[in-house]
Order: C-alpha cells, then structure tokens, then sequence
C-alpha cells in the first residue's frame, strides 16, 4: 500500500510539474552540448501561403474576423485566402461573399470541421497550409513568424501561441489562461528539445505536402495530423510570437464541454496512434508524448483519487507525520477547489480558488472523456462552445 501510494503521487507530480522540471533540464544540457536552435533564415523567400478560416454560424464576429484577416502581413502575390462556412445556417456566407479577395467555400450540410478541411484540402495547390478558427485573432506578423520556420526542411508543421483573454471580472474560467500560459511555456521547451506533441487547432501550420486525411470521425483532427507529421520525422516547431488570441469560456460548464470533448479526442488519438508509443521508433518523441499527453489523459486523474484514499488510510494507521501532512496539504488544496465551486456556483469571485477549481475540474473532465469516448457518444461535429 505504501509503494502504491508513493508511485501514485509520483506519477502525478511528474505528470503536471516534474516533466516541466525534466524538461528544462534537458533542454538546458542539450543547450550546452549543441546550442539553442536558431531560427531558419529563409533570406526573404517566402512560401506560397493557403490560409484556412472554418466559420461555423459566425456572423456576430465574422467582419470582425475579415477585417482582422485582411490586415494581416504577407506576400500578396503568395497568399490565398479560404473562408470555409459549411454547414451555417447563418449569414455568416452571405458576409463572406461580400469581400472578392476572400475565396467562399460552403456546402448546406453540416459534417463536421474535418469534413469540410478535407474538401478544401483538394483544392489547395499552396506549400503551406495554416488554419485558424474564426473566434480568434491573429496579431499582424503571425504568418509571416509561422513561415520563417520552413526554411528547415526538417520542420513539417508550425504551431502558434495560444492566449486567451480573460476579463477583469473573471470567474472560474481564469484558470483557462492560466492553464495555457503554463502550456505555452512547455510547448516552447518541447520545441526547443526536439518537437511539440500536438498542436492547438487555434493556429496550426503544415507543409500541404504532407498532409494527410484521417479518418472522418477524429475528434482532435489538428492534434491528430501534426501528430502523424512528427511521426512521419519531421519536427512540429512552436512559434510563441504568433499568436491567436480568443476570449474564455462563458462560464465552468462551456468550458467543461470543451475539456469533455477534447479528454474523448484525447484517447482516441492514444488508441489510434499505437506506434508513437513504441519508444525504438523515435525516443524522443515518444518520451515527450507519453509524460506531456499520455499520462494526463488515461491515468493520472485516477491516481489521484487513489493516492487521496491510500493517504488517508496510511495517516490513520500509523499517525506519521509525513502522511499526515500530506493527507492535510491534499484536503486543503480539495477544500479550495470545493469553495472555488461553491463561489462560482454564488458568482463571487475570488481568483485564488478558481485555478484549484480549474485543475480539479480539468481531471474530472478525463474521467467524463474516457466515459464518453467507451460509449462512443462523442461526435466528431464540433458543438462550438459560447465565449465571452
């Protein structure tokens, strides 16, 4: 029970904060072996550029959007432009179609994000491919920072920052920036050490050659092909200086459907790609899969259910203080998320219990994924979440 208890409360520790540690110290020691990684230096020849924009039932911000998209930075000549709207029941096409530099591409039926990327996929003769939603906001150089990178051959697929703008007055969804600035800088060092592991549908960018078509039900589609590109051998590169900026969740339950979904997407991917697992492929890829996605969605969230009860069956036992102070530091940190519940419940904000609620609400939403992936309810058809 002992050895349970320990390697439980390890595996959990490195999941969320141990592999940030490794990971700093391994790019660190490869720093001084090889030196940082510089940026390629594509001596001002830029690739030609599609960029893809899905607007599902977007009209309340799609001008916004447009305009944010036009104002954009890159080569005219090399730039094409795709707003995909399939499926908008809508203006969101109609307002589209009123700007002749944009490319409008729309169907009636509604199958899904993936669905309608693959049918823009075959029209696309560009070398470089970038997708972005709607809801999020490039800042002006975003293209032109993404595209310096495929002046390495050896880089397959670049992916931007993700920020997310919290209000002044927040509930618990702060804990969602806060959740992402901590990825953001994991990302940064995955990146530095060999390749990011899963990119962030907000702002992703791939070589069209590379592209892939995956089975129509995936559910993290962008996760999924960047990672068959690394798969594949080439590195997934992370640009922190391009940046897709989108608001937070409207409340805990949007953002508990959106983690729901993405925990479901999360084990389907782990089922689907077997052969990342295998570590005499590539090592390292392997090693930065396994603790930065693996460990997070299958078994940590149980572990720390398991670790809560074998803790507080050790202290009463034995009454050593270790255990003890363990056991309290474990309900003090629960007590936080559970008065973190109970204020957004009572709309009273006080930020230092929410990012509790926030993580406690994150591993919850593992549990509800596996759940849901098993009973195969989860749609590939994207249900878009309300935000502020």
């Amino acid at each position: 029970m002992v050895f349970t208890f320990w390697l439980s409360l390890f595996i959990v520790f490195y999941t969320f904060f141990g592999y940030g540690i490794v990971l700093y110290i391994l790019v660190k020691l490869r720093a001084l072996v090889k030196g940082n990684r510089p940026i390629p230096d594509n001596k001002g020849i830029w690739p030609t550029l599609s960029l893809i924009i899905s607007a599902y039932n977007e009209e309340d911000c799609i001008t916004d959007k447009i305009k944010d998209t036009l104002a954009l930075t890159y080569p005219a000549d090399k730039l094409e432009i795709i707003f995909v709207t399939d499926g908008s029941s809508d203006r969101t096409p109609e307002i589209v179609a009123q700007y002749p530099q944009i490319k409008l591409m729309h169907e009636a039926a509604r199958k899904g994000k993936l669905a309608a990327i693959h049918r823009v996929m075959g029209h696309v003769k560009s070398e470089i491919v970038v997708l972005t939603d709607a809801n999020t906001f490039l800042n002006h150089d975003a293209l032109l920072l993404l595209c310096r990178h495929y002046a390495d051959p050896k880089i397959g697929a670049v992916s931007g920052e993700k920020r997310v703008k919290i209000d002044d007055v927040a509930d618990a969804t702060a804990g969602e920036g806060f959740y992402w600035k901590y990825e953001s800088k994991l990302k940064t060092w995955d990146a530095e050490l060999y390749s990011i592991v899963g990119a962030a549908g907000e702002l992703i960018s791939y070589r069209t050659a590379l592209y892939e078509p995956i089975p129509p039900d995936t559910i993290l589609d962008d996760f999924m092909i960047s990672i068959l590109i690394a798969e594949a051998g080439y590195r997934v590169v992370y640009e922190p200086l391009a940046c897709a900026t989108e608001t937070g969740s409207d409340n805990v339950k949007e953002e508990l459907k959106r983690k729901i979904r993405i925990a479901a997407g999360g084990i389907q991917c782990i089922v689907r790609l077997k052969k990342v697992l295998n570590p005499f492929r590539n090592f390292t890829l392997t090693f930065q899969y396994i603790s930065h996605r693996v460990l997070r969605w299958t078994v940590t969230p149980f572990l720390m259910v398991l670790a809560f009860i074998i803790n507080a069956i050790i202290a009463y036992q034995t009454h050593a203080l270790v255990y003890e102070l363990l056991f309290a530091a474990q309900v003090f940190f629960y007590t936080l998320s559970l008065l973190g519940w109970i204020m957004e419940r009572q709309q009273i904000k006080v930020k230092i219990f929410f990012i509790p609620y926030y993580f406690c609400m994150m591993n919850y939403a593992v549990a509800a994924g596996i759940k849901r992936y098993i009973s195969k309810s989860q749609s590939a058809v994207w249900e878009k979440s309300k935000r502020r």
